[in-house]
């Protein structure tokens, strides 16, 4: 299902999604009515739409969207909040000055993620700390990734400094177990940012390259659909998949409360 600013959308509504494709979004995973992490993508929503329209988004009235979207539905489910002008036309982005709040729902997956296997590329995305609709240049790599046998895409920068996955964050254990997040141009993932905030296992950010790759004891991805997911391969080097450090932010990530929609 599908609504815009609370109302049923109407395929006039999406067509500057499909012509245009200007805005930005965030995802969260709901169970029983509530979401981890939802003030942090409340607060990205505003943010991005400060960068995206240089306006104001009213936080409180996108709240009561998604609840007015989510209030009949029970159990495990994905819900996407769109930002997007309908208005917009390609020839005076300049004019979008009137953000809509589009709210999907899909069906969400329960069962436990398998190790993850991934490709670099360099490759930056462009306003890398925006959530936005620009998906082609991430999907062709992660699909360039999938052709050459693995599931997904890396992304390093030209100095070689790893940043993130194709639509996720990703993290290392050292050998001591601290957790190092990677220095470099990435998303500020709701999940990334949810397990920075705990007081333990320890944690630190600095610069990741391929050739610390070996020196690691483990790698993992974080995402709001899969929480905290083991990597067991990074192009031709094996990443253990089971480490102390790993278990304890599985299970550190899990008892983390949800916010009540």
């Amino acid at each position: 299902m599908a609504e815009l600013n609370g109302n049923p959308v109407t395929f006039e509504d999406l067509q500057a999604l499909a012509l245009t494709n200007y805005g930005h979004f965030t995802f969260m995973r709901v169970q029983d009515g509530a979401a981890k992490g939802l003030s942090l993508h409340l607060d990205r929503l505003v943010r991005d739409c400060r960068i995206v329209f240089g306006v104001e988004l009213d936080r409180e009235r996108t709240l009561s969207y998604i609840r007015k979207a989510a209030r009949d539905v029970s159990g495990i489910f994905g819900l996407r909040v769109t930002i997007f002008d309908p208005a917009l036309d390609m020839q005076r982005p300049g004019d979008g000055k009137n953000p809509h709040v589009l709210v999907n729902l899909r069906p969400a997956g329960t069962a436990p993620p398998t190790p993850l296997t991934a490709k670099t590329f360099t490759f930056t995305r462009d306003n890398a700390e925006v959530k936005h609709l620009g998906l082609h240049p991430q999907l062709r790599l992660r699909r360039d990734a999938q052709l050459a046998g693995f599931d997904d895409a890396v992304f390093t920068e030209p100095d070689g400094r790893i940043s993130e996955g194709a639509t996720w964050n990703l993290g290392f254990i050292a050998q001591d177990g601290t957790v190092i997040w990677p220095d470099a141009p990435a998303l500020p993932g709701t999940t990334m940012l949810l397990l920075q905030s705990l007081d333990a296992p320890s944690h630190i950010t600095a610069p990741v390259r391929l050739p610390d790759l070996p020196n690691m004891a483990a790698a993992f991805a974080t995402s709001t659909t899969a929480g905290v997911r083991p990597i067991s391969t990074l192009d031709n080097v094996q990443c253990p998949t089971k480490h102390s450090t790993l278990a304890a932010l599985r299970d550190a990530y899990t008892a983390i409360p949800s916010e009540r929609l």
